[in-house]
Order: structure tokens, then C-alpha cells, then sequence
């Protein structure tokens, strides 16, 4: 079986300090492919480095992430931390000057969990449209984080040209979900389907062409007590297979083949 992470955070604390220890296991596992997500300045930088250290295994993408670029701390620790003011249109431009060296553009998005002040939140949209613009400009995949703010995340990629949009962890409701099936999108699935009706949810109302597999490890672990990793990505094909009817090895090959025609 061959099998995808098309979204994880390699350089979390909890991961890279036993690096090769988890890209051998993902190898066991069947992982031929694993993206590397960047969230700031720093973790752009350093998928990047490991994106050329470790390939063709693992690739890269190069996020601004909406709460780290208002200069606002982040929900999560573990990852490099977006010390300096994030200059949004800089690191545009640094993304733009690597694209030959990335997968796609994320994760970006809008996220009103933690931003709830309307001025921050119309921030927040300026910041994505002019990551949705870059996408556009430079052909790469879009990876969307969205968290209580789906509707107007899908809203503003339907008036933009962006095709390759892959929608990360989204938990978006049903109808909102329908509305993005309809609009071609696609929808990574994490491992912790193996846990979360709302993913099982997902999976049955996508196509089995719009579905892709991934970790976002070393978050939402379908194993309790560990780090999640993408070894774990096989939770998810085998979630996927019962929902579809599916054979295992079916459903790898198609997210794999979903996987070459978004990102390669």
C-alpha cells in the first residue's frame, strides 16, 4: 500500500528530536510521501531545509497562519515561535521566490476561535486574500486552515480562481461541507477519524476523488498518549475504506492518485 501525509508539523518539538526514528516508521508503515507544514517565518524556513534534507520522502509547504500573522500568540506550542512583527507582504514575496521548492501554500486561512474583535477579523481576511492571490499567481495548491470561521473561508476561495484547494482538518457544518464538495474542493482527512464522527461524516459525503490523508501530528493523535505521526496516516485510509466499501489498498491508490494530481 502507498500511502500519504499531506499534512504534518515535522519540526514540532515533539517530533524532530527523534526525526529519523518517525520517517523510518512512516517508511515501514508504507508513507511515501509526507508534507511538511510551515506556520511563520521560521517554519517556512526550516520545512524548507528539511524538505531538501529528506526528499524526495518529505516535501513542504510554507503557511501564514491567520493568528501568527496578527502578531498574536500562537494557540499551540512546540513549533518556532514568530518572534519579530510578521510582515504578511514579505514573506509573500519569499514564498513566491520558492515556489519552485514547494508543494503548496499553508497553512493559511482565517481562524475566529481565538479572534473574536471584528477589526482583527477583517485583518485576517486581508492577510488571506493576499495569500489566496499568491496562489493564483504562482499555481500552487491552497492548504486552508479553518476553524469557527468556515463560512466566510469558503466564501472568499468561491470568488477567487484557486482550483487546488485542500481543505485541512475542516469541521466545517454539513451544509457548508456540501457547498465545498460542490466546488470541487478537497478535504484532507486526520487520522483521528478513527475517533471523530465528524470526519467519518466528511469522508461519506465527499467523492472518494476529493479525499486526501493526513496526520497534522503531532496534534490530534489517534493514539492515546503519543505524538501523532504520519505512520498514521494508514487510520485514516482504513476509516475511509469502511465508509466507501472499499478495499485499503483501493482507497491508498486513490488518495495517492488525488495526492499526485493536486501536489505534483
Amino acid at each position: 500500500m502507498i500511502l500519504v501525509d499531506d499534512h504534518c508539523h515535522l519540526t514540532h518539538e515533539l517530533l524532530k528530536n527523534q526525526l529519523d526514528a518517525v520517517l523510518e516508521r512512516a517508511r515501514k508503515a508504507g508513507v511515501k510521501a509526507i508534507i511538511c507544514s510551515g506556520v511563520n517565518v521560521p517554519t517556512n524556513r526550516e520545512v524548507l531545509e528539511l524538505a531538501k534534507k529528506y526528499a524526495p520522502l518529505v516535501r513542504c509547504s510554507l503557511g501564514i497562519y491567520p493568528i501568527d500573522a496578527l502578531d498574536i500568540a500562537p494557540d499551540e506550542t512546540g513549533l518556532s515561535r514568530q518572534i519579530e512583527h510578521f510582515d504578511v507582504d514579505k514573506e509573500l514575496e519569499f514564498i513566491r521566490a520558492n515556489k519552485e521548492h514547494i508543494a503548496g501554500i499553508g497553512e493559511a486561512g482565517l481562524d475566529y476561535h481565538w479572534v473574536k474583535d471584528e477589526a482583527l477579523k477583517k485583518k485576517e481576511k486581508e492577510n488571506f486574500a493576499k495569500v489566496i492571490k499568491t496562489a493564483e499567481d504562482i499555481k500552487k495548491p491552497l492548504i486552508v486552515h479553518t476553524r469557527d470561521a468556515e463560512a466566510d473561508c469558503i466564501d472568499m476561495l468561491q470568488s477567487s480562481s484557486v482550483k487546488n484547494v485542500v481543505l485541512h482538518c475542516f469541521t466545517g457544518r454539513k451544509h457548508i461541507v456540501k457547498k465545498a464538495i460542490d466546488l470541487g474542493y478537497n478535504f484532507s482527512i486526520p487520522a483521528v477519524i478513527e475517533k471523530l464522527q465528524h470526519f467519518k461524516m466528511v469522508a461519506e459525503m465527499a467523492n472518494i476523488n476529493q479525499l486526501l490523508s493526513e496526520t497534522d501530528g503531532p496534534w490530534l493523535s489517534p493514539v492515546p498518549g503519543q505524538p501523532n505521526e504520519p505512520a498514521n496516516v494508514i487510520y485514516t485510509v482504513r476509516n475511509i475504506a469502511k465508509i466507501k466499501g472499499f478495499t485499503e489498498e483501493e482507497t491508498a491508490n486513490n488518495i495517492w492518485l488525488n495526492y499526485q494530481r493536486i501536489f505534483c
